[in-house]
């Protein structure tokens, strides 16, 4: 059974936006990006390459997760949800179960994703940190992983398959 609130995670250039419209299109949900609910001091922190701190992320992460409280429909809301601390928030603000989808792969995928992509506010400069900072969810979390580096296609279909096989 497909959940109704998920986030999907990762490093930044992990292609949460171009994996989640492509899987909200294929499960009939709605694809929203969580970097649109940055403060705008976030965004120019991170322009600047700087690393966000915690204090600077509480708020953003209970934006997502109130996003995620009453969806209509089936709501995937792509988030960096780097740390476990992080994920329990966003699960805390939505106040019900949030399945969270790890979009995994290596610095030198990502590293070269990153490097090709135009007009985005977070710098490859900026991924060592994204990395240090990354823990990735443990078998007792609400999660799935899939690795990234294969077609968008076979992403999506991976994801679709572990979804469908969730209790």
């Amino acid at each position: 059974m497909i959940p109704r609130r998920m986030v999907l995670m990762g490093v930044a250039g992990c292609g949460k936006s171009s994996v989640g419209a492509a899987l909200a299109a294929r499960i009939g949900g709605r694809y929203r990006d969580g970097d649109d609910l940055h403060p705008q001091a976030n965004i120019d922190k991170m322009s600047r390459g700087e690393p966000l701190t915690d204090a600077d992320r509480w708020p953003w992460l209970d934006l997502v997760g109130a996003a995620l409280a009453a969806p209509e429909r089936v709501l995937i809301i792509g988030c960096s949800a780097l740390r476990r601390v992080y994920r329990e928030r966003i699960t805390a603000a939505a106040g019900a179960p949030v399945t969270f989808l790890h979009l995994a792969g290596s610095r030198a995928v990502i590293e070269a994703r990153m490097s090709a992509r135009q007009g985005h506010f977070m710098p490859v400069a900026l991924l060592d940190s994204q990395f240090a900072t990354l823990e990735v969810p443990g078998p007792e979390e609400r999660a799935l992983s899939v690795n990234i580096d294969q077609p968008m296609a076979d992403v999506v279909a991976s994801l679709v398959a572990q979804l469908e096989e969730l209790p």
